[in-house]
C-alpha cells in the first residue's frame, strides 16, 4: 500500500474524452490518495497546463476532440514551462506508428487501455511522477 504522506502531494491530470473511462480511473487514483483533475479534450488540457499549477504527471489519450493527444504532447515539449512534464500515453491505439511517435516525442510510457487496469496505472504514478523514478527513503 502507498504511503499517504507521499501520495498526498502527487497531482495528476487525466486527459480523456470518454467520461466513463475517465471517472473509473479517477476514482481509483483518488482512492489511492492522488489528486486528480480531468480534461475532456486536448484544448482543455493545454489551457489547464498553461494557466494553473502544473501537475506531477499527465495521463494523455491520443484520440481527443479539438486537439489530438500527440499535438498536445508536441506543444508541451515545445513550451519551456512544460518541457520536462512527465507524460504517460494511455490509448486504444496500439499501432507501432503511434507508439514510436509518442515515445520519440518524450512520453515516458505508451500504454494500451485494454492492457492496463486502474490499479496498475495507480501503482505506476509514483515512479512516473518522480524526477528520478524513485522517492528518497
Amino acid at each position: 500500500m502507498s504511503n499517504p504522506e507521499r501520495v498526498d502531494e502527487v497531482k495528476v491530470l487525466f486527459v480523456e474524452d470518454d467520461p466513463a473511462f475517465a471517472d473509473m480511473y479517477r476514482l481509483k487514483l483518488e482512492m489511492d490518495g492522488y489528486s486528480v483533475q480531468l480534461a475532456g479534450d486536448g484544448q482543455e488540457a493545454l489551457d489547464l497546463l498553461m494557466s494553473e499549477d502544473l501537475p506531477d504527471l499527465v495521463f494523455l489519450d491520443i484520440r481527443l476532440p479539438k486537439v489530438d493527444g500527440l499535438t498536445v504532447l508536441e506543444r508541451l515539449r515545445a513550451a519551456e514551462r512544460t518541457h520536462e512534464l512527465p507524460v504517460v500515453i494511455l490509448s486504444n491505439y496500439g499501432e507501432d506508428e503511434f507508439r514510436t511517435r509518442g515515445l520519440h516525442m518524450g512520453a515516458l510510457e505508451y500504454l494500451i487501455k485494454a492492457n492496463v487496469t486502474p490499479a496498475e496505472l495507480s501503482q505506476g504514478v509514483e515512479k512516473w511522477s518522480s524526477p528520478l523514478g524513485a522517492f528518497e527513503e
